[in-house]
């Protein structure tokens, strides 16, 4: 019998093995694996050659074993940037781009295939920096590692095919969870970013992020302030455009990380609805978010989605405890919009997001003055007016806002809107509301009341354009006179039409009817000379504020 070695090798750890992997996964990573064949085996020889590793990593794995579709091809391997330019230069690949090799990423075009490369790494954030530091590694399971959960921390060798799990993300894919591949507090130190993607994989995929995961970011939350605001952007929208957005905000406002990048959102939950239907108003805002999804037509609309979730940030501020034990929001919508617009402007949304949101969350109460189909059709003309190419939308969050457990106020509240959807198309149809005009122009203007361009001109084209909407279409020759007639009043022309001696757009006396310094008609049908005041007694524009909700809305 041989004798024992007192003095044996320290032996190196062994690395993670992974689970004994399905038939079906097999072949869903067969068929991700054809889908971008030749060009990744291809490839993969060109990196054996020249005595380098190469792999398919991370998103499109894990993807194909969902058997979810994808467009990404990812690819990591143990050459060094300039080795990479080396490998797929001399004409082997269509193009090259290197807009991300300041991180170790290398992207080209094979054969209509885009693909994207990057060294094995490891990067981390320095406290008091918003860029990481990337240091570059040797080994593919040292690069799974440093990957933000173990989902993502599967790969596929080039051109062998060998799967590589050494965390466990194939299980963790049965079970639906999230879990770090190590300790949660290391990986988002690294990356606290990671935090916001924990959310956002919760609302793509529908899976349960892992216990101690919740934990790392309830404990670490402050720490998402030292990502640029771009980033935190980015995985915002993306959660909102997940399949299921109510999961993904619930873990951010839980942990405490909705509180660092969307504070108003949390602070719905201190706010209890007007109507006493909810537990708050931020429940009631992710039903109002489902409800506008559920009507979605061409897949995620992120405009019609943030303004859904935020359409009552403004409660908070304008909550005023009335006679009765009632609770009003009055102008919240005003309020809102305001709030809506800083907070996306800080966020770094495009001007036109930040536009459009706003302008859904200060519209979002107008048709609640429509009662039971009251308006006249210049009130209809500025709703389409005020609204513009957000029609659309605000139909949609419109009918979403509606959220009461009265079936007998639903349905009527549904036929009311169903009622001036149809009264809008018959004066589409009539009068081309999407594209409204005065019936004189600027230059006809300018001729009638024998002006040069200056601020008059505008004037004289608002009140035209009220006119307008107030009476309809009404012809060039009474439009004219119309024209003729608002100028003699103000002082514009003299009685006989020609132009006074005084001096060509000087202060005139104030207008005898009408808004004085818009120089609105005063409107017959009683609605106002802007789109957003409330309605007279009788009919006319729709109301602003939480007056119209009491009246006509419910739970907005």
């Amino acid at each position: 019998m041989p004798e024992e070695n007192p003095n044996p090798e320290p032996q190196e750890p062994a690395e993670p093995r992974a689970p004994q992997q399905p038939q079906s996964q097999r072949v869903a990573i067969a068929e991700l694996l054809r889908r971008v064949a030749p060009v990744a085996d291809e490839l993969g020889e060109r990196f054996a050659a020249a005595g380098h590793e190469l792999a398919l990593v991370g998103g499109p794995v894990r993807d194909a074993l969902l058997r979810r579709p994808g467009k990404d091809v990812d690819l990591t391997t143990d050459a060094p940037p300039d080795r990479i330019l080396e490998i797929i230069g001399g004409g082997w690949a269509d193009s090259i781009w290197t807009i991300g090799i300041e991180f170790g990423t290398v992207g080209l075009r094979k054969n209509g295939y885009e693909l994207e490369i990057t060294t094995y790494r490891s990067e981390s954030y320095d406290p008091k920096s918003r860029k990481p530091e990337v240091e570059y590694g040797t080994s593919l399971v040292e690069d799974l590692r440093r990957r933000d959960f173990a989902v993502n921390a599967m790969a596929a060798r080039l051109p062998g095919h060998e799967f590589v799990d050494p965390f466990g993300g194939l299980t963790d894919l049965q079970r639906k969870v999230m879990r770090t591949p190590g300790r949660a507090e290391d990986s988002f130190t690294d990356d606290p970013l990671r935090m916001m993607r924990a959310a956002r994989f919760a609302s793509q995929l529908g899976f349960t992020v892992a216990p101690d995961v919740v934990e790392a970011m309830t404990g670490m939350a402050g720490r998402i302030e030292i990502v640029s605001a771009e980033r935190v952007r980015d995985e915002l929208s993306k959660l909102i455009c997940g399949a299921y957005p109510r999961e993904g905000l619930a873990l951010l406002v839980d942990t405490g990380l909705a509180a660092q990048v969307l504070p108003e959102l949390p602070k719905l939950r201190l706010e209890i609805d007007e109507h006493h239907r909810h537990k708050d108003v931020y429940e009631h805002s992710l039903i109002v978010l489902e409800q506008a999804i559920a009507q979605e037509e061409d897949g995620p609309d992120l405009v019609l989605r943030l303004a859904a979730l935020l359409h009552d940030i403004g409660k908070p501020r304008t909550r005023k405890f009335e006679a009765g034990g009632r609770v009003s929001f009055h102008h919240h919508e005003v309020v809102g919009a305001k709030m809506t617009r800083k907070r996306l402007t800080e966020l770094r949304y495009p001007k036109d997001v930040v536009a459009d949101v706003s302008r859904l969350v200060e519209l979002h109460l107008r048709f609640h003055g429509y009662g039971t189909g009251e308006w006249t059709d210049s009130a209809v003309r500025r709703y389409v007016r005020d609204a513009g190419p957000l029609l659309s939308r605000l139909h949609k969050l419109t009918r979403a806002d509606c959220t009461t457990r009265n079936k007998r106020k639903a349905d009527r509240l549904r036929r009311t809107y169903d009622d001036l959807e149809a009264r809008i198309a018959r004066l589409s149809e009539e009068e081309e509301l999407a594209s409204i005009r005065p019936e004189v122009d600027g230059n006809e203007i300018q001729e009638i009341l024998g002006i040069k361009p200056s601020p008059l001109v505008g004037k004289a084209y608002r009140y035209m354009l009220e006119y307008r909407l107030d009476r309809g279409p009404i012809g060039k020759e009474a439009a004219m006179a119309e024209l003729r007639r608002w100028a003699i009043e103000r002082g514009i022309l003299d009685p006989s039409g020609a132009p006074p001696g005084a001096p060509t757009g000087a202060p005139t006396a104030g207008p005898t009817s009408g808004d004085a310094e818009s120089g609105a008609p005063a409107s017959k049908s009683g609605a106002p000379a802007s789109g957003g005041g409330a309605a007279a007694s009788g009919g006319g524009a729709p109301a602003s504020g939480d007056e119209a909700s009491a009246a006509g809305g419910e739970e907005s």
